[in-house]
């Protein structure tokens, strides 16, 4: 399925039906009075968060979403019959926003959770409504409310606790691959990963966390090179940031240095508060380096960098060094706030490793 992180919507929610105005009229029953019945209620517009769903790409070619106006009264003291509502399905993490005055209208950040977005209009009054001692005979009724009408834009942003960022082929998807349940599209060419993983990495039976991988940034995305910043509102949930660096390129010219540097920079321009987050150095490919020259390397790595930050060393492809990773992961995660919902599973081994697989 086709991964749509914005849509634009029109919802429309139901007009209330109008009172009547009636009187009864039976034989030997010469003043019978007002029997209009009110109007229905029209269907209201609610949106509610899906687990299962990842993609908004079904509100990409469904834009309009209306509801059923509400029955109009009628005379023997029958009142209208009140609308259905309407019940959009959105995944978690949704932002809804009013696109003309840009207000929030509602954020989807727990499963099932249900949210009012336009109100359907309430019946109209018929004239059994207004019978009093004074008034034996009215004549009055009201026309129904109209229901509210908005044009919303969705955003989608991933619910995740860690996010991974770097250059493309810096080993992100085979790293998701490897430590959680995400199987993405891995290939020795730039930009395999076209849309946002999600992983759940499991660290002990009900200790796990949610891991985010977003396709590969380049220097100069803020000016739409190679996917731009089109996937890095993916990442403002985190909590923390792997940064993971190709320390092993095949061309020699490349400067892991360099790159780092140059992904901290669109960092910035694209949002400061996301250059913020905490944000660990993982060298990776380790296994295509001697062992003897490794701690050398690292060392030349940091001072050149000035990262005084933490710094891992790990082999994606061969997990070498991912299980000290993944157990630093879950103590900073869960000691700074609370993480991911994620259904418990009891076939992993202490390492994390499903073993179903």
């Amino acid at each position: 399925m086709r991964f749509v992180d914005e849509a634009t919507i029109d919802v429309v929610a139901g007009d209330g039906g109008n009172g009547c105005m009636s009187f009864r009229r039976e034989k030997f029953i010469p003043f019978g009075g007002p029997n209009g019945g009110d109007g229905g209620r029209g269907g209201s517009v609610f949106a509610v968060a899906d687990r299962n769903l990842n993609t908004l790409i079904d509100f990409r070619y469904a834009r309009r979403h209306e509801a059923r106006n509400g029955e109009n009264g009628r005379g023997s003291d029958q009142y209208g019959a009140a609308a259905d509502d309407i019940v959009m399905r959105m995944p978690v993490g949704t932002i809804i926003t009013d696109a003309e005055s840009g207000e929030r209208v509602a954020e989807l950040l727990e499963p099932d959770e249900k949210v009012l977005i336009a109100k359907g209009g309430d019946g109209g009054f018929g004239n059994l409504h207004f019978k009093s001692s004074t008034n034996r005979a009215p004549r009055q009724k009201t026309p129904g409310w109209p229901g509210e009408q908005k044009k919303l834009k969705l955003e989608l942003r991933v619910l995740a606790d860690v996010g991974l960022l770097g250059m493309p082929n810096a080993g992100k998807s085979t790293l998701i691959a490897a430590i959680s349940n995400a199987r993405p599209k891995i290939a020795d060419y730039p930009f395999t990963t076209l849309h946002p993983n999600l992983g759940v990495v499991r660290v002990a039976p009900e200790q796990s966390f949610v891991v985010a991988d977003i396709p590969g940034l380049i220097e100069g995305a803020a000016e739409g090179a190679g996917l731009g910043h089109l996937f890095l509102r993916h990442l403002q949930r985190t909590r923390l940031l792997l940064h993971l660096v190709d320390f092993a390129p095949f061309d020699d010219a490349v400067d892991p240095v360099a790159q780092v540097r140059a992904i901290v920079a669109e960092l910035h321009k694209y949002d400061p508060a996301l250059a913020a987050k905490p944000r660990w150095i993982v060298l990776n490919k380790l296994d295509m380096i001697p062992a003897d020259e490794r701690a050398e390397r690292v060392k030349a790595f940091t001072k050149r960098l000035r990262w005084k930050g933490p710094v891992f060393q790990i082999s994606a492809l061969t997990r070498e060094g991912s299980e000290g990773l993944i157990r630093a992961i879950y103590e900073h995660v869960a000691a700074h706030g609370e993480l991911a919902a994620v259904e418990p599973d009891p076939r992993f081994d202490a390492l994390g490793a499903d073993t179903a697989r």
